[in-house]
């Protein structure tokens, strides 16, 4: 069970580090969103949370082989990928890549769950 945790947790760290790449610019922004990110404003935000998403799944990366560290990975886990889900369900009427977000966000969520129930299992049974 605790390496089910963990793989759980790594398939979600992975999703949050794809955005990373988009810390690089404008283009590589459009690529991942489908939109044009010309205004050096919005630019500066979108490349922020490339980084604090970065940070997220290197935590995510990390709490999955420090089982220490678990509970606080799913809230946060959970917060992100919820947070999300939410937002553009609420919204609605986004692009295509937007759409391929919220489905990597879907499969994230699967697997939190599932690595929740895994980890309550383990905790229950030490």
């Amino acid at each position: 069970m605790r390496y089910l945790v963990s793989a759980m947790l790594v398939v979600v760290a992975v999703i949050h580090l794809l955005p990373l790449s988009g810390v690089l610019g404008g283009e590589r922004l459009a690529a991942l969103y489908g939109m044009p990110f010309n205004d050096p404003n919005l630019a500066i935000l979108m490349r922020h949370r490339a980084v604090l998403f970065g940070l997220l799944g290197l935590f995510l990366l990390f709490a999955a082989f420090r089982s220490q560290f678990q509970a606080v990975a799913f809230i946060a886990g959970f917060v992100s990928v919820v947070s999300f889900l939410w937002l553009a369900w609420s919204v609605g009427g986004y692009n295509m890549q937007i759409a391929r977000v919220f489905t990597a966000d879907i499969v994230a969520l699967a697997c939190l769950i599932i690595g929740l129930v895994a980890y309550l299992y383990t905790q229950h049974k030490a």
